[in-house]
């Protein structure tokens, strides 16, 4: 364990700052954006050092997205002198977003698979693509980013597993419960309005 630790502390660390990103998530703080910038910034290096360049590259989002959702969850709250409310996602919107994840996803499958060394370019693609759109889901608090945090969460454990990311296995495992957790949490503040 000392070993493990020793060898894999930034990723401890990145998984320690994540931790705190979900709580504060499901508890809608908006020092959530604090935490996910850091925990961005240390998983940027670990993603690239596993060669999974799309997951790296998804910490480079988490790092503008924690910016916009700041400002986005201040913003709401200067304005109007309220929080920024939850709310569920417009039929009209799931076109364009699914839409835009399909494009994503293409977009780094074709990169992955056919400039870089990356060993699961598809699995990758797909949580990334899927991690995009559901953070930009919970910057304007649609309440379904947690549906789609449910699935990225499970198949990232596996993945992440099979690379020996043994501390982010973990984290997304917990990532995946606390999902289940925050969708029950945040349809209360659904119900509320």
């Amino acid at each position: 364990m000392i070993e493990y630790l020793k060898n894999h502390y930034l990723e401890v660390i990145g998984t320690l700052l994540s931790f705190a990103y979900l709580w504060l998530s499901v508890k809608q703080k908006i020092g959530l954006w604090i935490f996910g910038f850091l925990g961005a910034v240390v998983y940027t290096i670990v993603f690239f050092e596993s060669k999974l360049y799309a997951a790296m590259s998804l910490q480079l989002y988490y790092l503008w997205v924690s910016v916009y959702g700041w400002y986005s969850w201040k913003k709401s709250k200067a304005s109007t002198g309220e929080e920024l409310p939850v709310r569920l996602t417009r039929f009209n919107e799931w076109p364009v977003l699914l839409g835009i994840t399909l494009i994503i996803m293409l977009i780094y499958y074709a990169l992955l698979s056919m400039g870089t060394d990356s060993p699961i370019p598809g699995a990758d693609s797909f949580i990334t693509a899927f991690s995009i759109i559901a953070t930009w889901m919970l910057a304007r608090k649609q309440i379904e980013h947690w549906l789609i945090w449910i699935v990225v969460d499970l198949v990232a454990v596996g993945i992440y597993f099979m690379q020996g990311l043994y501390s982010t296995s973990i984290l997304f495992l917990v990532y995946g419960i606390m999902a289940v957790i925050g969708w029950f949490q945040w349809r209360k503040s659904l119900k509320k309005k």
